[in-house]
């Protein structure tokens, strides 16, 4: 191939790159678009949901939570809207974003390739969402049932920002949503040689005692029903990061 080749397959590569980011841009601006105008939805009955007591999980723990956000910021509100929007509209936009990826690198890879990136895009976009459902129907819930009602002294009353609330809800819900793809980066690194289904079976009593303490972190109520419900999910995913690895790493 010449360089004049290479450099027009470049130009090639870089504008079908361009016209993916151009579509992706265009889809995910019309979605939070959209979004905007469902401000009670998003906040009413999604966002601020596990602020009040009739959240199903404290319905169902007997707990009573109630935070009374107050505002203390001109342009918090507003700011807030926008940023919900865009996230809530990133996250609903995932399963395009992915498409259009696979669709750009697709055709350079082969067949078995192919088959490979589908099943960790189709693993890694299930596991995310699964992850986001987690974090914001148990976890973020029993977070906040522990800090509304902890004090370092009875003369301190909480009054909860919602900028703090909102805070919590972003690094709470994505964070489970990037936790629970750890089965798609252990099977990255089982099929460069890195880690084995061996190495992961061997080490199962040292992952028991990483998942509780992680789980004692997230939920520092400490109590055994919450470490319990956070613990579950998380040693799972270190069984299915097992049985993702590939059994021929396993067997050298």
């Amino acid at each position: 191939m010449t360089a004049k080749a290479r450099e027009a397959s470049f130009w090639d590569h870089l504008d079908e790159l361009r016209k993916v980011l151009i579509r992706a841009f265009l889809v995910l601006v019309v979605v939070s678009v959209g979004l905007f105008f469902f401000k009670d939805f998003l906040f009413d009955d999604l966002i601020l949901a596990p602020a009040r007591p009739d959240f199903f999980l404290y319905r169902a723990l007997g707990v009573d939570v109630r935070l009374d956000l107050v505002n203390i910021e001109v342009t918090a509100q507003f700011m807030t809207h926008i940023k919900v929007t865009f996230i809530c509209a990133a996250i609903l936009c995932c399963p395009y974003l992915f498409y259009e990826i696979w669709g750009f690198v697709a055709p350079a890879l082969y067949a078995h390739e192919k088959r490979a990136v589908r099943r960790a895009f189709l693993l890694s976009s299930v596991l995310f969402y699964l992850g986001l459902v987690t974090g914001y129907s148990v976890v973020l819930p029993l977070m906040v049932n522990f800090f509304q009602g902890y004090s370092v002294s009875e003369t301190i009353v909480n009054t909860i920002s919602l900028t703090s609330y909102m805070s919590m809800v972003y690094s709470t819900v994505l964070l489970f949503g990037l936790v629970f793809e750890l089965p798609v980066l252990v099977a990255m690194l089982s099929r460069l040689g890195i880690v084995t289904r061996r190495m992961l079976l061997g080490g199962w009593r040292y992952a028991v005692v990483t998942v509780v303490v992680l789980a004692a972190l997230i939920t520092p109520s400490g109590d055994p029903f919450s470490l319990m419900v956070v613990s579950i999910p998380l040693f799972l995913l270190y069984m299915l990061s097992i049985l993702v690895c590939r059994r021929e790493a396993a067997e050298v």
